[in-house]
């Protein structure tokens, strides 16, 4: 590291990055990109909400997923406030791609693997966050990498059966809207999102786990099914067996 480069340089305002309560900008510390996020100005003076950012910061430190935006550090910055740091994730919202009409079948994909990986992973660490949608999900510029921001403001020692439910009925939200808008053809993955859209909530996906195995092509409920007939084939060869023993000659 140039001791004599200055720490920070072409701070950029991204408006269409910004959350609820945040803005957010790309810059260069020390020549390399970042991004920050920072409380939109006219909360900064508000305990409840720097206590909030700080919570946030807490939070998701030591979280590590190839697929959810990484937190480095909680700095001042100058011009900007106390911003929350995180890894260089530049490049386009599915939302964004959607309205251009720029969704490919490799976008497609990456809803179907990597989205469910990090949802997953935000399930197992037990952490509260805002709902999925197509504005948090983000492909990388250099190589369309799925990366997911916003995603945990409070680890909880377990989440409730309504905050794993909700992430199920959002990711087929999500799915459903990049189908309609995109055009792309995906059967399985479109099974997949009606069922997580089932106006009976008992027919929806009970965990991440059967969603996962749905979309590998292995549903729960058909594997049961098949358990289930091979028990019964078995039971009836028993049965004839019991009644027509083999004949030893």
């Amino acid at each position: 590291m140039d001791k004599n480069q200055p720490r920070w340089t072409e701070i950029e305002h991204l408006p269409e990055w910004d959350e609820e309560f945040y803005n957010v900008y790309t810059a260069k510390k020390y020549g390399k990109w970042v991004m920050l996020k920072t409380l939109k100005p006219d909360l900064k003076d508000n305990p409840e909400m720097q206590a909030m950012l700080e919570k946030e910061f807490d939070v998701r430190y030591n979280l590590a997923h190839p697929h959810i935006i990484m937190i480095n550090d909680l700095e001042d910055v100058p011009g900007v406030g106390l911003s929350i740091i995180t890894d260089d994730v530049y490049g386009d919202s599915l939302a964004k791609l959607l309205r251009t009409g720029k969704l490919t079948t490799a976008h497609v994909q990456k809803l179907r693997n990597q989205l469910v990986d990090a949802l997953a992973y935000i399930q197992d660490n037990h952490l509260a966050h805002k709902p999925l949608r197509p504005e948090n999900i983000i492909f990388t510029e250099n190589i369309g990498n799925l990366k997911l921001i916003d995603v945990g403001f409070e680890q909880r020692k377990a989440l409730s059966p309504v905050d794993t439910a909700d992430d199920i009925y959002n990711y087929g939200l999500v799915v459903r809207q990049a189908l309609d808008r995109s055009g792309i053809d995906d059967p399985v993955l479109r099974r997949v999102a009606d069922r997580c859209l089932d106006p009976d909530p008992r027919r929806r996906y009970s965990s991440v786990h059967n969603l996962r195995l749905a979309l590998a092509g292995r549903d729960t409920r058909r594997l049961i099914a098949w358990v289930l007939a091979f028990l019964a084939v078995m039971v009836v060869i028993l049965v004839w067996l019991s009644v027509f023993p083999p004949v030893n000659h």
